[in-house]
């Protein structure tokens, strides 16, 4: 489990594709404080198991689920990277909840300077943006940030300098892909109000007092 609130930026060192899989080994430096083997480690906001260790140098492996649901596939040698290590219980939770299992990507279709924060548009599917809501939490490439403003097909968030400065964030250019979690409340919250294939209803309100 993660916050969303990235630790440093991190330099992807090599990728090694397989079929459908990938190998991706990462330069660092912070993380390593106590990082150990089958630690997970967010990755652009990838939940990923640690599974070399050989500072300043990670590795961990990617399953084809994974490459297929995030930007993974486009990391390159040379790459920067947002990294989060596992959120600890005895620290200040300062972003929201945030699994590291990536619902799908958007697309960046602008940035916009206002004053001292830039807003940054993502466009994004419906399966997707049924989960944005406006001023809830979304993770945008494992960055914890605040929906400022929703509309059909895409949605923004405002991005003020220290996270603009501290994540990949303002280095996408439109037309970049970006991996999106939604908030995981909103999903159990949807999971747990279907009653077979009718979800909630009038009827069912009325039929236990509401």
């Amino acid at each position: 489990m993660f916050t969303g609130i990235v630790e440093e930026i991190g330099t992807v060192e090599a990728v090694v594709r397989g079929a459908k899989s990938c190998r991706l080994t990462i330069r660092a430096d912070k993380i390593f404080d106590d990082l150990k083997l089958g630690d997970s480690v967010a990755v652009n906001g990838v939940c990923l198991t640690a599974e070399e260790i050989r500072y300043p140098l990670f590795t961990a492996d990617v399953m084809a689920e994974t490459v297929r649901r995030t930007n993974i596939e486009l990391l390159s040698p040379g790459g920067r990277v947002n990294l989060e290590r596992a959120m600890q219980l005895n620290g200040r939770f300062g972003g929201h909840i945030v699994s590291g299992h990536i619902d799908g990507t958007g697309t960046v279709s602008s940035m916009m300077r206002e004053d001292n924060a830039v807003w940054v548009r993502i466009a994004a599917d419906s399966g997707l943006l049924r989960y944005i809501v406006e001023k809830g939490s979304v993770a945008l490439d494992g960055i914890s940030l605040t929906v400022a403003d929703v509309e059909p097909g895409a949605f923004s968030v405002s991005v003020i300098p220290h996270t603009a400065e501290e994540t990949t964030l303002i280095g996408k250019k439109p037309g970049d892909r970006i991996n999106i979690e939604c908030d995981i409340i909103g999903k159990y919250v949807e999971k747990l109000t279907k009653t077979g294939n009718d979800g909630i209803t009038m009827e069912l309100l009325e039929k236990y007092g509401f």
